[in-house]
């Protein structure tokens, strides 16, 4: 006696209608586009706008700079000219003022009450002016970094401005560490030492410039020791 034939498979048994596997049949607990699960597409432009603030891939903002603009190294050069021009015309004042008028110490040979002449007074003249000028030039740059938006006139002037690590206005200490360098005209206290404080000063510039050049972000090496400042458009 033959084998009975089984008997043909049922519509909700059959081939890709319902047997897990099967062809035409994704396995068990798989959900597939039809359930809510999102393209190739779709998830790289959720990705995007996740990443880039609502901006899909390939659009994404300026590495470092908020979605700004890296400011140009000319630009950044006239905001630092015209800060030195308004403190050399304060420091001028001052320096008349207080070392002429009240101490009586001037530039060349003239009486000075007191503090000698000739070589010895003009070299009088020359420390103090120093000093005074270094010193006005770090408070001018940290103070006007940290309370007015990160603002100095000359970024006023050039619509540029000047962001701490966390995002708003550097702190005292990183505004420091930015601007140290402003102030080795202090140096002029000591003989010969003057001289070579204005020669790190050209060397820092110098440095300065390079790096803004080649950084992407236009991040400086004082921007670097100040743990990642920059300057921005305003």
């Amino acid at each position: 006696m033959s084998d009975p034939t089984p008997p043909p498979p049922t519509p909700q048994d059959g081939p890709g209608n319902g047997t897990p596997g099967s062809p035409g049949q994704p396995a068990q607990g798989y959900t597939g586009p039809a359930s809510g699960y999102p393209s190739y597409g779709e998830s790289t432009q959720e990705y995007g706008q996740q990443y880039g603030q609502g901006q899909p891939l390939g659009q994404l903002p300026y590495p470092g700079a908020g979605g700004q603009e890296k400011p140009s190294l000319l630009m950044r050069f006239l905001a630092r000219l015209v800060d030195n021009i308004a403190l050399a015309v304060v420091a001028g004042i001052i320096n008349s003022v207080l070392l002429v008028s009240i101490i009586g110490v001037t530039r060349g040979g003239s009486p000075s009450y007191g503090m000698g002449t000739g070589v010895g007074n003009a070299y009088a003249y020359s420390a103090l002016s120093g000093v005074i000028s270094a010193l006005l030039a770090l408070a001018y740059f940290v103070g006007m970094e940290t309370r007015n938006n990160g603002q100095t006139l000359g970024k006023l002037i050039t619509k540029l401005r000047v962001l701490g690590p966390a995002g708003g206005p550097p702190t005292v200490e990183e505004s420091v560490r930015r601007n140290f360098w402003v102030a080795l005209g202090i140096l002029a206290v000591v003989p010969f030492l003057g001289l070579l404080g204005s020669l790190a000063e050209l060397v820092i510039v110098i440095v300065i410039a390079v790096t803004i050049s080649g950084s992407p972000t236009g991040e400086g090496w004082h921007d670097r020791l100040a743990h990642g400042t920059r300057v921005v458009p305003a």
